[in-house]
């Protein structure tokens, strides 16, 4: 019997023994190693002649596109461009990474229509001409596999000429945002005209000159079933929901000419500097004060519009809203993007990108713009001054024209891994921003 009760011990003690080998041996495991083959970001040797932060680098995604506008980009990594011109019929493009390289090579087309705005949700792709905005559903990919037929969701909005375009975001509540810009300067009777005088009220604020609401799931509204949001906004290009602090921000292209149309109190210089582009945080009602006034940046002031009295010095807008950033004046931020994937350094955690298209009409300063710049944000507002995020795009030092612009900034999107895309409109070329030294 003690026999039997030694061997059991003995085997017991054997059992134990073993599993603290295998404990032992599975902790000294070396870390599995990435599969051989995996995809490489195709990350450009010269950053695609950009300069961005220590870390970042650069991907050409794809080039020859035409005049891209606003980009979107899917949960699954497809990306859809907004052409302003359609190329052969075809003004809203979907591009493909296959091989996971970061180089789309898949290209299709389809909206027989040119414009600015695009944005995606789960279920859908909206995109917006001069007129109205449509919806295309998704199919299980994440691509529009049936583009004959969108749904109408808003009709007969006002375009002319100037500022015609129809940018506009998503609050992920079913409500959609649209810019309608004034379809003039300052509310002149005769736009851009000296001596002209101006209009009092603006009529122009209407129909224009501000953010509509309308809802993402309701067929052929227009000004009738929508609801002027915000008003006094000249035009705004850059919309995005901070989804933070769940408001809506706009990046707004400050008016023109003060010195051609006032030399007697603007000279060139003056001119050249003002008024600021501003960044806004909208709440419904507000006014932002357009026409009657403009916010000067070097003052850090709203100045009474010389068209309605002012000299320059005059303040005014007491009930109007005051930008949260205000920047160099005539450098046309084009988009507007919270930033809130993990691929970027904590820094750049729920702060803004925007993307800036680039002057022309500073003169005699040099143009300035063709940049995207990162705004920091904490608690829903800026929490430190803006700083130049990416730049070169223009290809050279001095721009006298735009036309000489190899790159003009002009759309932002985030990726499902936390990069950011960017279009250009004067290259047609689209980039992507990676951080892959994280």
């Amino acid at each position: 019997m003690k026999n039997n009760f030694n061997i059991m011990l003995g085997n017991r003690i054997n059992y134990i023994l073993a599993g603290i080998v295998v404990i032992l041996l599975m902790s000294c495991k070396p870390e599995t190693k990435p599969a051989e083959g995996a995809p490489t970001l195709a990350i450009s040797t010269d950053n695609a002649g950009l300069s961005v932060p220590e870390g970042f680098g650069v991907i050409k995604v794809a080039d020859s596109l035409g005049k891209p506008r606003h980009i979107a980009v899917t949960s699954t990594g497809g990306i859809f461009v907004k052409l302003r011109e359609p190329i052969n019929g075809e003004g809203i493009l979907y591009l493909e990474d296959s091989d996971g390289d970061g180089i789309a090579e898949t290209k299709q087309g389809f909206g027989n229509y040119g414009g600015t705005g695009i944005d995606v949700d789960d279920e859908y792709l909206y995109a917006s001409s001069d007129e109205e905005i449509f919806r295309y559903p998704l199919d299980n990919n994440g691509k529009v596999s049936i583009t004959s037929m969108p749904d109408t969701l808003v009709t007969g909005l006002i375009a002319r000429r100037a500022h015609a375009t129809k940018s506009f975001t998503l609050d992920g509540k079913g409500n959609i945002y649209v810019n309608i810009g004034a379809y003039s300067n300052a509310c002149q009777v005769q736009d851009r005209t000296i001596g002209s005088p101006p209009m009092m009220p603006c009529t122009i604020l209407d129909s224009a000159g501000g953010i509509w609401r309308f809802r993402a799931d309701q067929m052929k509204q227009s000004y009738g079933e929508g609801m002027r949001y915000a008003t006094g906004l000249r035009n705004v290009v850059g919309l995005d929901w901070n989804k933070t602090d769940d408001k809506l921000f706009v990046t707004q292209h400050g008016r023109d000419m003060l010195n051609t149309l006032f030399p007697d109190l603007y000279d060139a210089k003056t001119s050249a500097e003002l008024p600021a582009e501003t960044l806004y945080k909208i709440e419904e009602g507000d006014d932002a004060g357009w026409p009657y006034i403009y916010y000067d940046q070097i003052q850090k002031k709203k100045i009474l519009a010389p068209e309605y009295g002012g000299d320059g010095q005059k303040t005014a807008g007491e009930n109007a809203i005051d930008p949260v950033v205000a920047f160099p004046g005539h450098m046309a931020p084009n988009a507007l993007l919270f930033y809130t994937g993990d691929m970027f350094p904590e820094k750049y955690k729920n702060g803004a990108f925007i993307a800036f298209h680039g002057s022309w009409n500073r003169a005699p300063e040099k143009q300035q713009g063709y940049m995207v710049a990162f705004v920091p944000f904490s608690n829903g507002l800026p929490s430190g001054d803006w700083e130049v995020f990416a730049d070169g795009f223009a290809g050279t030092e001095e721009v006298l024209s735009p036309n000489e612009a190899a790159h003009r900034p002009t759309g932002l999107a985030q990726g499902p891994d936390g990069s950011l895309y960017v279009s250009d409109d004067s290259g047609g070329t689209l980039f992507r921003i990676v951080y892959p030294k994280k």
